[in-house]
């Protein structure tokens, strides 16, 4: 009997450590599976570098001086010293008019320039009659010119005269133009709620030609070597901002500061540190603490 009570107490404790053996491994099991199970989320590295705050806007080139000639008296066009694509002086004869009325003998009236530059537009053939309300021609000075743009007025306390800008146009689309505010409407239209600005732009080349379509980009704040992050990473709610940082597998609810943001990039002002990683995706699915596995 007491060999049975023995052999039966050895079959027990093998019985319970066999048992207790396997809730071991099950936990052990159960920890690495929860790992591998965590919510996927993929992430960004915290970096440093340079943000600028830009507004954009559209206009139109324009000559910066331009000017349509008109005739002193009337007449008929007897000769023409320009084409268009000239470039003229001030006080330069354009054209010649033929004012002679039956009984009376003139000479031919001159159509002076009032302004250098190059012809854009000459309007009249010879023989054309004309008089005083008639333009012969127009004279624009590109050397330098201008864009106007519509600025909305809550851009307006951000742009200054003398502030730099720059143009492209769909010609040169690789080229930027330099340029500056020359110009700002004190007169905010009521209808519009939009202020003219005027861009001027040295072209001593004359690539950039009254018409053409330009895109003009103002840059109106500028911070050096400040932590960004993509603003998909931020978290709304009522007026405070959270982000997801990943420390041990886990996903870590912190409240933070922004600055300002260009694009798709913002500027994170405290309690984020350099080469952290902050959840861009998947950050909708979790909640601070929750175990989450980076994608990569």
């Amino acid at each position: 009997m007491k060999k049975r009570r023995v052999i039966l107490g050895v079959i027990v404790l093998a019985i319970i450590l066999i048992i207790v053996g396997r809730m071991v491994i099950s936990k052990r099991g159960a920890r690495t599976v929860s790992i591998e199970e965590g919510i996927p989320v993929e992430v960004v590295e915290v970096i440093k570098r340079d943000l600028k705050e830009i507004v954009s806007y559209t206009g139109d080139v324009e000559a910066k001086e331009r000017i349509e000639v008109y005739p002193r008296v009337s007449g008929k066009i007897i000769k023409k010293n320009v084409v268009e694509g000239d470039r003229i002086k001030k006080g330069q004869t354009i054209a010649l008019i033929d004012r002679d009325e039956p009984g009376f003998k003139f000479e031919p009236a001159p159509v002076d320039s009032l302004l250098a530059g190059i012809v854009g537009r000459v309007y009249v053939d010879l023989g054309t009659k004309v008089t005083p309300q008639t333009p012969v021609a127009l004279i624009v000075d590109m050397d330098k010119v201008k864009v106007k743009i519509d600025v909305v007025e809550r851009d307006l306390p951000k742009i200054r005269i003398g502030q730099g800008a720059q143009i492209k146009v769909d010609a040169y689309p690789e080229q930027v133009f330099k340029s500056k505010i020359w110009k700002i409407s004190p007169v905010v239209d009521l209808e519009s709620r939009t202020a003219p600005i005027e861009i001027l732009i040295s072209n001593p080349k004359h690539l950039l030609k009254p018409g053409m379509f330009a895109r003009a980009t103002i840059v109106t704040k500028e911070s050096k070597d400040v932590l960004i992050i993509p603003r998909d990473a931020l978290i709304k709610e009522e007026d405070l901002t959270f982000i997801f940082v990943v420390k041990d597998n886990r996903a870590l609810k912190r409240k933070v500061t922004i600055g300002m943001g260009q694009e798709n990039l913002v500027e994170i002002k405290d309690n984020l540190d350099l080469g952290e990683e902050v959840i861009v995706m998947g950050k909708t699915r979790v909640k601070d603490g929750d175990l989450v596995r980076v994608i990569r």
